[in-house]
C-alpha cells in the first residue's frame, strides 16, 4: 500500500492500513483527526470513552448539522458527536498497528499516532424508491484509513526554578540607579 507519508525512522515505527472500509468518511475524519499526536495508550482509552459517551470528538471541518455538545468546551469547540463504527474501526487499527510493533520489538509504552490518515473511497451504489415511481441513487461513502506508530524518545524534563537559577549568571545592575540608592540611604 502507498501510504500518504513515510515515517521518519522506519526501524522505529509500525504501520497499518485498512483499505475500503464501510464506515461514514466525515465521521471517521473527525475521529481520526482527534488521535494525531496521542499516545497509543492514551488513543484507546479515548476511543473506549467515545463509545461509552464519556468523552466528545469535536468536529472541526464538517460541521453541517452537528449538535452542540457540552462536552466539546475541553476542545474548545462546541460542535461534537460519538460516532461508535468510527471509533471502533479505530481501534481496531490501532490494536493492529499495536501487534505490528511488538513484532518489531519496540516499547509498546512509549509509542506515539505520529501520522494518521482518512482519504474518500469508491463509493458504493444503493437505489431508493421515491414517491411517483421515481428511484434516486442511496451511496454509501467508505474510506481508506492509514496510520503509523512512532516511538517517541525519552523525554526531556524541564529544568526547576532553583536549577535555572543556579546556573544563570548574576544580572549586572546599572551605576547610576546604585548610585541612586546610596544618595536615598544617606538622607
Amino acid at each position: 500500500m502507498v501510504y500518504n507519508r513515510q515515517p521518519e525512522n522506519p526501524s522505529k515505527s509500525a504501520k497499518a492500513f485498512g483499505p475500503n472500509i464501510r464506515v461514514h468518511f466525515k465521521n471517521t475524519f473527525e475521529t481520526a483527526k482527534i488521535l494525531k499526536n496521542m499516545t497509543l495508550r492514551r488513543a484507546l482509552k479515548y476511543l473506549k470513552n467515545v463509545i461509552a459517551k464519556k468523552e466528545v470528538v469535536p468536529y472541526r471541518r464538517f460541521t453541517g448539522g452537528v449538535g452542540r455538545k457540552a462536552q466539546a468546551k475541553a476542545f474548545k469547540q462546541t460542535q461534537g458527536r460519538w460516532p461508535q463504527k468510527s471509533a471502533e474501526i479505530l481501534i481496531h487499527l490501532l490494536k493492529n498497528a499495536e501487534s505490528n510493533a511488538e513484532y518489531k520489538g519496540l516499547d509498546i509504552d512509549h509509542l506515539v499516532v505520529e501520522h494518521i490518515a482518512v482519504d474518500r473511497a469508491a463509493k458504493m451504489r444503493r437505489r431508493t424508491y421515491r414517491a411517483h415511481g421515481r428511484i434516486n441513487a442511496f451511496m454509501s461513502s467508505p474510506c481508506h484509513v492509514q496510520l503509523i506508530l512512532g516511538q517517541k524518545e525519552e523525554v526531556v524534563p524541564h529544568i526547576s526554578a532553583t536549577d535555572a537559577s543556579a546556573d544563570k549568571p548574576k544580572k549586572k545592575e546599572s551605576k547610576k540607579k546604585l548610585k541612586r540608592q546610596k544618595a536615598k540611604m544617606r538622607d
